[in-house]
């Protein structure tokens, strides 16, 4: 395999200007941008909701779960499930069975664990609010992420993490975009240095825009280290309309571009249904590109 990182800067300010301006595919937002009904941009309530979404925001359809999250938000009986301090006062028995039937879990056991864990450590640690926890970390984006891997409790004598999925290599990541992005808080620092938060839709269209070429079969997560440093090396000195761009700036457009564009392109052929309309159709390249659940055939 090749890494093409002089390829980079040019395929990252297309992509970037395109999603600001006309969209890619005509798209420029994101499932995690509309908010529930009555709830207020940067608010607390709007922390809490962005917060424990993300941290199940896994193997499934984004689209899916953060519609089933806002029904669950704007649902009275359900809204609890969004306030620590109401869900540590429920049962585990009422908490599993309404986030089954919101929709909200699907592997429900571990989807629970994960969400009641995370909302519990923000209650018993920094009073229900993440924006202790930001505090505290000087609002410094790399000791976020060094916390959120780092942080543990201890129950019945066993450590567990605060902030389980939430620590991981994608999550983390997308959740201090959206702290930027969605939350608007303009005193996160060091965002240069959060790697993109690379899963399948943005390890695609990396490779179908030719950022990684040659011939590969084995694991897609084996690739992610590189996608990584790619989109790091690939925006560093560039701007955009005075603001200097970071490999953060090219999630959302790369997420976009392979779930409405590159699902139109042919396995085996490369040839790309959606070629006409592409933003970016220049830097598409031809050849085999197949990726089925965990693992990746490249022959480009």
């Amino acid at each position: 395999m090749k890494l093409h990182i002089e390829r980079g800067p040019e395929v990252a300010c297309r992509l970037f200007s395109a999603f600001q301006t006309s969209g890619i595919h005509g798209l420029k937002e994101m499932p995690e941008d509309m908010l529930p009904a009555g709830v207020a941009e940067s608010s607390l309530e709007h922390l809490l909701f962005i917060t424990l979404t993300v941290s199940i925001d896994y193997q499934r359809d984004s689209v899916a779960l953060w519609e089933k999250a806002r029904a669950a938000f704007e649902n009275p009986q359900t809204r609890y499930l969004f306030d620590p301090h109401s869900a540590h006062e429920t049962s585990c028995e009422k908490f599993k069975q309404d986030m089954m039937e919101t929709g909200l879990s699907q592997k429900h056991e571990k989807d629970c664990l994960i969400w009641r864990t995370i909302s519990d450590s923000f209650l018993k640690k920094w009073q229900g609010d993440p924006r202790n926890f930001l505090a505290d970390c000087n609002w410094d984006a790399v000791e976020i992420l060094s916390r959120l891997r780092s942080d543990t409790h201890t129950d019945n004598n066993k450590s567990t993490w605060d902030f389980p999925f939430l620590r991981g290599p994608k999550i983390g990541p997308l959740w201090i975009r959206m702290l930027r992005d969605n939350l608007k808080y303009e005193n996160l620092r060091s965002l240069e240095e959060v790697p993109i938060p690379v899963d399948i839709h943005v390890a695609k269209a990396s490779l179908c825009l030719g950022l990684v070429t040659g011939e590969y079969y084995g694991s897609l997560v084996k690739l992610f280290d590189s996608i990584r440093s790619l989109w790091k090396e690939s925006t560093r000195g560039l701007t955009h309309k005075g603001r200097d761009m970071i490999a953060l700036d090219v999630d959302e457009p790369l997420w976009t571009l392979s779930r409405v564009g590159c699902k139109s392109r042919d396995n085996v052929t490369g040839k790309c249904l959606a070629m006409d309309r592409c933003e970016v159709r220049q830097y598409c390249i031809p050849g085999q590109i197949q990726i089925e659940k965990t693992k990746v055939l490249l022959r480009t």
